[in-house]
């Protein structure tokens, strides 16, 4: 019971890793509010998890909508009195538009990155403003290994995931003398159904040949390391961007070619 009596808020939450990070939350003892656009769903998923003996809730967060990051937040303080932690885990993409620096046109390239720096920066600065109020807190960025390691599509992506890092530092830095804390994730690839339907198995296959451990990441292993950062465990622990990616681009760019076969060299 790692997060007894705290409140969360987590944004895009009712699938993929946002709902396992919702799941793992829940099981430490926290109080979650899944930020959703649509509340049928989400109820749908409260309902089924609060059986089990949960504290899952719900409200509206429309990323398309400004005015909701505030209001989503303002809400949550209304009926708990307080906020302790933020997961921003928004964040979207369309692979079809969002290419390289030669295909892509500015106005996709403009909005992916707007719409994912602002679903942080604003849910964060209406989180800080109750937060400090509260002695303190954790705020937890879900970036992407794609915002450290250069990809050759989704610039606009990759960009805005680079951003956030660097926003990551900055809040860290800013809030420190107030006790809130930010720290990051990078996910790699990782098996949610997103993942699953958007990508072909040549191009998962491909990505993972470069994966020192050779498979996709679980929803689950990023909820885990949100929960290190949410909890008291890491209360030294600012300002941080941790890949949980398999160990994709740690190694030399020939390590996929090499690594069945890493004795040969000549």
């Amino acid at each position: 019971m790692r997060l007894k009596n705290k409140v969360v808020v987590v944004t895009a939450s009712t699938r993929g890793i946002g709902l396992a990070i919702v799941k793992a939350f829940a099981c430490e003892g926290a109080t979650v509010y899944m930020g959703a656009r649509n509340l049928e769903r989400a109820k749908a998923v409260a309902d089924e998890l609060n059986k089990n003996g949960a504290s899952v809730k719900y409200v509206y967060n429309d990323a398309t909508e400004d005015e909701t990051y505030v209001s989503m937040i303002e809400e949550v303080v209304k009926n708990e009195g307080h906020i302790d932690i933020l997961v921003n885990n928004f964040g979207t993409s369309n692979p079809r538009t969002d290419l390289d620096i030669a295909n892509t046109k500015p106005e996709d390239f403009i909005s992916t990155v707007t719409i994912n720096l602002k679903s942080v920066f604003i849910t964060s600065q209406a989180a800080i403003k109750y937060m400090r109020k509260n002695g303190g807190g954790s705020i937890i960025n879900i970036s992407s290994i794609g915002g450290g390691v250069p990809d050759i599509s989704q610039i606009g992506y990759g960009t805005s995931k680079a951003a956030i890092n660097y926003l990551t530092k900055l809040i860290a830095v800013h809030e420190a003398r107030n006790n809130i804390r930010c720290n990051a994730i990078m996910p790699g690839m990782t098996a949610t159904d997103a993942v699953k339907d958007a990508l072909n198995d040549s191009f998962k296959e491909l990505f993972l040949k470069h994966t020192p451990i050779k498979r996709m990441g679980l929803p689950e292993e990023i909820a885990s390391a949100a929960v290190y950062f949410a909890s008291d465990e890491s209360k030294y622990t600012t300002g941080q961007i941790l890949a949980v990616s398999g160990g994709f681009g740690l190694a030399t760019p020939v390590f996929g070619d090499l690594a069945d076969n890493a004795n040969s060299r000549g």
